[in-house]
């Protein structure tokens, strides 16, 4: 596998650019105090716009991102881009780390230190990781698909070859959001050369059986609800990126402005904030996520995602058996969170945990907390290297 080193240089006419369009936003019009309820707040969008256009330094995220080594690879035909860092311990234990949409390898800037050098972080060094963190195709600094059929299994099946790739015989895997599904079917698919799985988002469905609600909690039974009206009143995105992705684009690949509000509407929505967006993240950090699309301009390729599993009848993994050690994290604001009796019908449940606090981005909302429940997870399976 040919490896070369990567480091993020954004040109600077795209950087003028993205101020440029900025400047000449057409805001729409909103019903007087409706605030989030039709979506992204009026009044907030005209401050993260004012603050990117006028204060937001792309060029300090850059150098930040650029702390990490940082590679790009030929994996199945596609150029990959990815972090790769070093572990440092006695022996690191690798570990592939999935984003999903609307994230990126930013989202996991507060977790690559802890996971690699946890001594620096008050660990133990004999919980370091080699650390692999690549950019999903179609996402970031990858290359875009240019056929169709691009859905979680395939790059399960690109994630096991990178990693052979880069000399790992086994290793683990971790992921939320898209990232869950993918890490799901390289512990399925892929189980000769995957220790274990840990998850922070858990995808499993009810049995077909009268009895497919016996023993769950009421806590679960709460959490059941709470998906119920997420599929009621936040999956228009997923019917709009599943079927028609490319018209999509038109606006979002055109539009900073455009891109920010649909991105951003999601953090709010999916976090652990309270309705208050910056309480969990700040603009800076938001908006170095927006621009991961914006600079690779992915808004379309990264929604195909959605359209290709659909259109797989993937959309979630349906009749998938996971074999090997499975760590589940249970974020209260998470989207999904299955009772432990439907999740241990498709995973060979080793460890769950519900933790007080934290949502969808757990990486950037509860990082120590995540952090923590990886490293107890693959201190057991470490042997088996």
């Amino acid at each position: 596998m040919h490896v070369e080193p990567f480091r993020i240089a954004v040109p600077d006419a795209v950087l003028a650019d993205v101020r440029e369009r900025l400047a000449r936003t057409r805001f729409p019009d909103e019903i007087p105090g409706s605030g989030w309820g039709y979506g992204t707040d009026l009044a907030y969008m005209r401050e993260l716009v004012a603050h990117w256009r006028d204060r937001y330094d792309w060029r300090a995220a850059e150098a930040r991102l650029n702390a990490f080594a940082q590679f790009r690879a030929s994996v199945g035909g596609l150029g990959i881009h990815f972090i790769h860092e070093r572990g440092v311990g006695p022996a690191p234990f690798p570990l592939v780390v999935t984003h999903g949409w609307p994230g990126s390898v930013a989202e996991f800037q507060k977790i690559i230190g802890p996971l690699t050098d946890p001594a620096r972080h008050g660990g133990d060094a004999a919980d370091a990781f080699d650390v692999v963190a690549p950019s999903m195709p179609g996402y970031g600094f990858s290359d875009h698909p240019r056929e169709p059929g691009m859905e979680p299994e395939r790059i399960a099946g690109l994630w096991a070859e990178l990693m052979r790739g880069l000399g790992y015989r086994r290793f683990g895997a971790q992921g939320g959001d898209w990232g869950a599904m993918v890490t799901t079917y390289l512990g399925a698919r892929h189980a000769d050369a995957v220790a274990g799985i840990h998850l922070n988002m858990v995808v499993a469905f009810p049995p077909d059986t009268p009895d497919a609600f016996e023993g769950v909690t009421p806590e679960e039974m709460a959490d059941l609800a709470g998906l119920d009206t997420f599929l009621k009143q936040e999956t228009g995105y997923q019917q709009i990126q599943g079927t028609k992705p490319q018209t999509l684009g038109y606006a979002l690949n055109d539009s900073p402005a455009g891109l920010a509000a649909w991105i951003v509407e999601k953090f709010r929505a999916w976090s652990d904030c309270g309705g208050d967006v910056e309480r969990r993240f700040t603009k800076d950090e938001l908006l170095t996520n927006v621009m991961l699309y914006w600079v690779t301009e992915t808004a379309t390729s990264s929604a195909r995602l959605y359209c290709e599993t659909m259109r797989a009848n993937r959309f979630p993994p349906r009749d998938v058996r996971v074999a090997v050690p499975t760590g589940c994290a249970i974020f209260p604001h998470e989207i999904v969170k299955p009772p432990r009796k439907w999740a241990e019908r498709v995973f060979e449940v080793r460890r769950w945990t519900r933790f007080p606090a934290g949502g969808h981005f757990a990486a950037m909302e509860e990082p120590a907390a995540l952090v923590e429940d990886i490293r107890a997870f693959f201190r057991p399976l470490r042997a088996g290297l």
